[in-house]
């Protein structure tokens, strides 16, 4: 064999060896079975401490996670298929803390919004349909199911399902994803958007979004919000303006992670705080190459 021959080459003709190369990817399979046996057992025992009982979904240390494999990949294997890997790993993992299921919102007008849901909580997660936002939320507070998929709202949905979250009955729910977290969509794949809800907390990922629901004088208009939020200190805000019923609400979307307490919520200009409807890891715009 040549001295710079490839090692598994065949020792005659200097070429690859396919026996020893397939033989090679199987010994790579099995340490890589055996690291994911190991993270098994890690996440088991995370699950038996006392402040982890139940089922505890992370999606912005998920979507930290993510960021950081991708930000160290290399080589010819696409960035997607690592995304995806470990879409399928977290709920896997998930699922021995306990069941995990989905509830998703898809009217006639959202139709692609449960092909979504598939896409990130994974192939084998029972997902049950309903054709209202308000359904969907009545699983997630009766503990039925552990997280909603919504549709993003609009200034001319007819139901405002945002608009419940702080009066709801029972535990809070609040925003906690936007999805897809991969936006340059391949050939195929579902076009809808959406928030996920869940009856915690969201957790920061480090790169993050804030959902804000304000309650505005009648008289008010978008742009004089707009001044106010700016001079409490809000960068990038995005505002959506709902009036109806002689109310004015608005749904403000702004950068950074915010607490409960954050002392910016009490706007100058309104009567009352804005009310804090969750948070979300900004989704990574990706590249569309197949898998």
């Amino acid at each position: 064999m040549p001295d710079n021959a490839p090692p598994n080459a065949n020792a005659a003709t200097g070429q690859p060896d396919l026996g020893a190369l397939r033989a090679e990817i199987d010994a790579i399979d099995e340490r890589l079975h055996d690291l994911l046996m190991q993270r098994a057992g890690v996440v088991e025992r995370i699950g038996r401490l006392p402040s982890k009982s139940g089922v505890k979904t992370r999606p912005g240390r998920e979507a930290a996670i993510i960021r950081h494999l991708l930000a160290r990949h290399r080589g010819p294997l696409p960035a997607q298929t690592v995304v995806r890997i470990w879409r399928e790993m977290f709920l896997g993992f998930t699922a021995i803390e306990g069941k995990v299921a989905v509830a998703v919102c898809e009217s006639a007008a959202d139709e692609g919004m449960a092909a979504l849901a598939r896409e990130h909580f994974g192939a084998l997660v029972p997902l049950q349909v309903y054709r209202t936002p308000a359904r969907a939320i009545a699983q997630v507070s009766s503990g039925a199911v552990s997280a909603a998929l919504l549709p993003l709202p609009t200034a001319d949905e007819p139901t405002a399902w945002w608009t419940a979250l702080p009066h709801g009955d029972g535990p809070r729910i609040l925003v906690s994803a936007r999805l897809p977290f991969w936006r340059r969509r391949p050939e195929g794949a579902p076009r809808v958007e959406g928030f996920v809800v869940a009856a915690r907390a969201p957790d920061p990922s480090g790169a993050d979004r804030s959902l804000i629901a304000f309650e505005l004088p009648d008289a008010m208009s978008q742009a004089s919000l707009a001044g106010s939020l700016a001079r409490a200190g809000f960068a990038d805000a995005a505002i959506l303006l709902r009036r109806a019923g002689g109310e004015a609400l608005a749904l403000v979307d702004v950068a950074g992670y915010l607490a409960e307490e954050d002392p910016r919520l009490a706007l100058a200009d309104l009567p009352r705080p804005g009310v804090l409807l969750g948070a979300y890891a900004i989704p990574i715009e990706g590249t569309s190459e197949a898998p």
